[in-house]
């Protein structure tokens, strides 16, 4: 757990309940929400950035639960798994799920200060250690009001919240511009591979060594064999009961998509491996997905464990005088190429690859080998620049990450706002929120306050 800060000699360390009423909220049922009125849930707030993703009217909830009623410029605080970090002041009345607290400043405490405070590391650490259930972990109401909670004197409050505003406006602002490299990144290996099944990639070195491309069908780059392309077998062929603990890898579309031979860990036994050899496949093999996310290819490495494909796959075995690993590669995942796949995918609730005749017979524009290993070439360089451009972008997001977290540890250190010996101590706005508040408002004490009041009535 991150330690607290070590503070300026003006400010106070407390509880977070002797400054604000942690838990105390005002319920509100269904049939007393106004049909305009903005209703908050928790998947509304970005987690992290406190991003307000979207507002929405009780109208469009159709909510039926008891919400908690918020004012302008309540600190709204996420309790349910809390380490989302979800915090939000609201510039508006509404409602809002239960799982949201929302926190009422004073006179004595900026709204802000509060809010940049609920994010900082330390408090962060203590609601994770702190919170209560396993699954769907909550900063329960004592808890919550025991949290830490460091106040400064009132004019540096709205100085560090006006800094921080300025500040991390432009580290969100860094972060946007950060997140939209992938998409470009994306679209430049979409389009290197464009380039390169058209022919634009090799054009001129093409014309110095007087090469031509032929026209064929997708069926006349498979091997020359029965079963080069076949699609797994149905689905009572590979039941669950059939499996064991070790023997022979029952390869899923999970290879396909996520590229990665070694996922899974479903397995049959030798004799199964027999009746269904001719769903076999061995290394250099491609596996292809075939339902739900359709066209993803990875080819198997010769080291890769022998097994056989599950109906969401289809093995491709090709024909190296005709094409090569690489290039074919290259081919299937174009664009254009994945593009006339679809075209023929089946099926609404879970999509479905075209027949295998269909497959057969796309049309294909195929290099001859010499340029395919020259296509290969300026691929790979191109698709390296890339690569390097992404780990640039991954090290960069992981530094726009950390100023955040460092900014705030350096705010409530008082080391981000010039000192002014001027500022009235928070120890006196301490006593003038204790002043204007009951004797004892702790959580123990509202529930045995009500008990009395029960048990007398």
């Amino acid at each position: 757990m991150s330690k607290l800060p070590v503070v300026p000699s003006t400010w106070t360390i407390n509880k977070l309940g002797e400054v604000v009423d942690y838990g105390k909220t005002v319920k509100v049922e269904p049939n007393e929400i106004e049909s305009s009125a903005w209703v908050l849930e928790l998947e509304d707030i970005e987690k992290h950035t406190s991003k307000l993703l979207a507002r929405l009217k009780f109208c469009d909830r159709d909510s039926k639960s008891t919400k908690n009623r918020f004012e302008i410029g309540d600190v709204l605080y996420g309790k349910l798994r809390p380490y989302l970090n979800k915090v939000l002041i609201a510039d508006q009345a509404g409602y809002c799920s239960t799982e949201i607290i929302p926190l009422k400043t004073n006179d004595n405490l900026d709204a802000r200060f509060l809010f940049y405070w609920l994010k900082h590391p330390a408090f962060l650490d203590y609601v994770e250690a702190e919170s209560h259930g396993l699954n769907m972990p909550r900063l329960g109401t004592e808890t919550g009001w025991v949290a830490p909670f460091v106040l400064a004197p009132l004019d540096e409050q709205k100085r560090i919240a006006d800094k921080l505003d300025a500040v991390l406006a432009r580290v969100d602002a860094c972060r946007d511009r950060l997140d939209s490299i992938p998409a470009i990144i994306k679209r430049f290996r979409q389009s290197v591979l464009t380039a390169a099944t058209s022919g634009d990639v090799t054009k001129e070195w093409r014309a110095e060594n007087n090469l031509t491309w032929s026209c064929s069908v997708f069926q006349d780059l498979l091997a020359k064999e029965d079963g080069a392309i076949r699609r797994g077998p149905f689905g009572s062929a590979i039941k669950k009961s059939f499996f064991v603990r070790d023997g022979y890898k029952v390869y899923e579309k999970k290879n396909a998509i996520q590229d990665d031979y070694e996922l899974g860990e479903y397995f049959i036994s030798e004799d199964k491996f027999k009746e269904l050899d001719g769903f076999s496949v061995r290394g250099g093999d491609f596996i292809v997905s075939c339902a739900g996310t359709i066209g993803r290819i990875s080819q198997l490495p010769q080291q890769a464990r022998a097994g056989v494909i599950n109906q969401a796959l289809m093995r491709l075995r090709i024909n190296p005088e005709i094409i090569g690993s690489s290039y074919f590669l290259i081919l299937f995942r174009s664009p254009n190429f994945q593009a006339q796949i679809l075209e023929q995918t089946q099926g609404s609730a879970m999509q479905n690859m075209a027949a295998i005749k269909v497959i057969k017979q796309i049309p294909i524009n195929v290099p001859t080998v010499s340029e395919q290993h020259e296509i290969v070439r300026r691929v790979e360089t191109l698709f390296a620049y890339a690569d390097r451009l992404e780990a640039r972008y991954h090290a960069a997001r992981a530094q726009v990450e950390k100023l955040t977290p460092a900014l705030l540890a350096k705010a409530f250190r008082g080391e981000l706002v010039p000192q002014d010996p001027n500022d009235e101590p928070a120890s006196e706005l301490l006593a003038r929120i204790a002043a204007a508040r009951p004797s004892d408002h702790s959580p123990k004490a509202r529930k045995s306050s009500r008990g009395k009041t029960s048990r007398s009535s």
